[in-house]
């Protein structure tokens, strides 16, 4: 059911010159469905895909796969929800019983895909999904909870899959990137020593014990791991530096990357590779249980904003990703 109009952030084809403020119906929560008025919504490079490229659905489209906000109603066989409530959104459509959701890994659901990819997001006045797709929160703030989905959860789950824990080091590629502070944050909360590699010197303030740009990054590494190299190289920028994240590990160490925005191939040399056991891993996303793990966290979590767009600026707002002067996270206020 739909009722009573809402604003959204629209567009009908490819391009941010496509993307308006428009009226849209206001969804109307099914019966095992929540409705949320959305709060803030983190702007990622994802956004910046789906706006630019031809694989949305359906069109026209609403973008934004990082949303937080309060429940505003609930569906008459909501159990665990009630309005008030301050959620965030797993923004993965998932059927729960495939191997891979049985598995706990539900962002690789046979059937699935992203909410704002596969489904409308949530740069709108509100949302509605499914109730297991919300997980409720203590008190933090927007701007860390509008981070949680895609920023933090990204992060959390790559360091877990690398198995960082107390003692562990990690070195962080575009540490002040989206993903970077995230990953420097609870690498550091993980009892990690973190280097963060990257200009920028308040990445110190989010748990980093070395922050170096790249031209002195193997002299950092090597004085902080008694030049052993470190266990854990996070390459948020895909190929972009692999050559030296390779150089900087232990034998034994793992560079780990999910995302591709620094580039899209790699040139490996195995001999290289296999000579000192190194792994090479790929992840995505992060599974439902780790998002309800970074929930309970969140009020140990803290993220430095940028700029705050309301709806109307969305296509400037994603631009700015761009931008060289960027110097934290972009948010979208409806």
């Amino acid at each position: 059911m739909i009722v009573a109009p809402m604003k959204a952030l629209q567009f009908d084809k490819p391009g941010l010159d496509n993307l308006k403020v428009v009226d849209v119906p206001k969804p109307k929560p099914e019966a095992h469905e929540v409705l949320v008025k959305v709060e803030l919504a983190g702007v990622n490079p994802v956004d910046l895909a789906v706006v630019s490229g031809n694989f949305a659905k359906p069109m026209p489209h609403i973008p934004g796969a990082e949303v937080a906000g309060t429940v505003e109603e609930v569906g008459s066989h909501v159990k665990s929800l009630r309005p008030g409530d301050k959620v965030v959104l797993y923004n993965r459509v998932f059927d729960g019983t495939c191997d891979m959701c049985v598995s706990g890994m539900e962002m690789e659901c046979r059937a699935g895909g992203i909410m704002s990819i596969v489904t409308n997001g949530g740069f709108a006045d509100y949302i509605s999904a499914p109730e297991r797709n919300f997980v409720k929160l203590p008190e933090t703030s927007w701007e860390v909870a509008a981070s949680l989905p895609v920023a933090a959860l990204t992060s959390y789950h790559a360091l877990r899959y690398t198995g960082v824990s107390s003692g562990s080091s990690v070195a962080v590629i575009g540490a002040s990137g989206n993903t970077g502070i995230f990953a420097v944050e609870l690498a550091k909360l993980m009892g990690a020593t973190v280097i963060a590699l990257t200009s920028k010197s308040w990445l110190k303030d989010y748990g980093a014990d070395h922050v170096t740009d790249y031209s002195g990054a193997k002299e950092v590494i090597d004085r902080a791991t008694d030049g052993q190299g470190v266990d854990v190289v996070i390459a948020t920028l895909g190929a972009a530096h692999m050559d030296q994240a390779l150089n900087w590990l232990r034998p034994g160490g793992r560079v780990v990357t999910f995302g591709a925005i620094g580039g899209d191939e790699l040139k490996l040399s195995l001999s290289f590779l296999y000579g000192k056991h190194l792994s090479v891993v790929g992840t995505t996303g992060g599974t439902r249980g780790e998002l309800m793990e970074l929930a309970k966290l969140s009020p140990k979590l803290k993220v430095r904003t940028w700029k705050t767009f309301p709806l109307s600026e969305g296509a400037k707002a994603l631009s700015m990703l761009r931008s060289k002067e960027r110097e934290g996270r972009i948010f979208i206020k409806p």
